[in-house]
C-alpha cells in the first residue's frame, strides 16, 4: 500500500554516485561486508557507548510480546546482532520458545552476528529486507536498529514488514535523526567532520564512514516518516527522542 503521491515519495539510501535502487543496494551491501571485521569495535567507540543504551531501551518496550514463548520476533538488518541479543534477553529461555529471526544481507555481518548468536535460540538468515523468505501474517514483532535507512527503497521496505506481520503485530524502528538548533550545530561537527575520521582510521574505509552521516542526513526527519508508516498501512504511529533527537524510535502496529 502506497497512498502518498509521486512527488512526495521517499527513494531509499544512496551512496554518492549511485543513481538506481539496484545499484544502491550493492553499493550498501558491499560496504557494510568490508567494514565488518571492524563494525563492533568502531560502533561503540564512535557512539561512546551509548548504542547499548539505546538497544536495551528499545528491547524494554518490546518485553510484554518477547515473553510470550509462541511470539515470533524478527531483527531487521541486525547486522552483528547486538539489538538481536537485547531482545534475547527478554525471551523465554525454554525448549518451546520460538526463536528469534535474525536478518541481514551483508553476508560477513551476518557471520560475525552467527558466532554470537550460537549458544541461544537465534536463527540468522541471510535475505534482502525488501524480498523477506517469510510468510505473510507470521511474525509478531519486528525490529530494526540502524539499518532501516539503509534500504534502497523505504516505501517498499514499509510494505514488505507489512506483509509479514500479523494483525496486531507491532513494528520499532530505531534509528539516527538529524537534530535541530544548538544540539544540531554540535551533533553536525561530531557526525559530519570528526566521526568519519575516527571511523575511516579504526576500519581503514573512510568511504563507509563519509557515508554514515549523508545517509542520515537523506533520511526521512520524524513527521515524514510517519507519514510514510501511516501510509504503509500502519497505525498508531509514533516517534520517541532518545539522546536530544540524535536518535529515536519509530513504533507501530499493524491493524
Amino acid at each position: 500500500m502506497n497512498t502518498l503521491p509521486e512527488h512526495e515519495r521517499s527513494t531509499g539510501a544512496r551512496p554518492a554516485g549511485i543513481t538506481t535502487e539496484q545499484a544502491a543496494a550493492t553499493s550498501v551491501q558491499q560496504m557494510f561486508d568490508t567494514i565488518a571485521p571492524t563494525y563492533d569495535r568502531a560502533n561503540h567507540l564512535l557512539s561512546v557507548g551509548i548504542d547499548h543504551y539505546w538497544w536495551t531501551r528499545t528491547a524494554k518496550l518490546f518485553r510484554p510480546i518477547l515473553q510470550h514463548p509462541e511470539a515470533v520476533a524478527l531483527d531487521l538488518c541486525c547486522g552483528t546482532g547486538d539489538m538481536t541479543l537485547a531482545l534475547y534477553h527478554h525471551r523465554p529461555h525454554t525448549p518451546e520458545a520460538a526463536p528469534i529471526l535474525a536478518v541481514d544481507f551483508s553476508h560477513q555481518m551476518l557471520s560475525r552476528g552467527a558466532q554470537k548468536f550460537a549458544p541461544y535460540n537465534i536463527v540468522p538468515i541471510e535475505a534482502d529486507a525488501l524480498h523477506l523468505p517469510i510468510a505473510a501474517n507470521s511474525v509478531d514483532l519486528v525490529t530494526s536498529a540502524f539499518g532501516f535507512r539503509n534500504l534502497a527503497n523505504y516505501e517498499e521496505g514499509l510494505a514488505e514488514l507489512h506483509r509479514i506481520l500479523r494483525p496486531g503485530g507491532q513494528l520499532g524502528i530505531l534509528e539516527a535523526n538529524q537534530p535541530e538548533g544548538l544540539t544540531g550545530a554540535i551533533y553536525n561537527l561530531y557526525f559530519k567532520t570528526i566521526l568519519p575520521k575516527l571511523g575511516g582510521l579504526i576500519s581503514g574505509k573512510p568511504a563507509a564512514y563519509s557515508y554514515l552521516p549523508a545517509s542520515v542526513e537523506r533520511f526521512p526527519r520524524p513527521p515524514r516518516m510517519i507519514q510514510l508508516l501511516k501510509s504503509a498501512g500502519f497505525t498508531n504511529a509514533t516517534w520517541t527522542s532518545y539522546t536530544f533527537g540524535t536518535a529515536g524510535l519509530y513504533h507501530a502496529t499493524k491493524p
